[in-house]
């Protein structure tokens, strides 16, 4: 496996987190959901945007 390859599956894995920590943190609500669910939203786009970079750039050296 390539470092980029495992990169990759970091970053998928983190996002995945943040949307599981996001979906229990709804479910349960409370005082911590409504203090932080923006974050853990913004959070879980953010690492899905690297992600996706990520993956585009593998394709480009792949193609090349």
């Amino acid at each position: 496996m390539t470092m980029l390859t495992i990169i990759i599956v970091l970053a998928l894995l983190a996002t995945a987190a943040a949307l599981i920590w996001g979906i229990v943190s709804m479910a349960h609500g409370g005082e911590f959901d409504q203090h932080h669910s923006l974050q853990l939203m913004f959070a879980r786009v953010g690492l899905q945007g690297l992600t996706l970079l990520l993956l585009f750039l593998a394709l480009l050296i792949a193609v090349r």
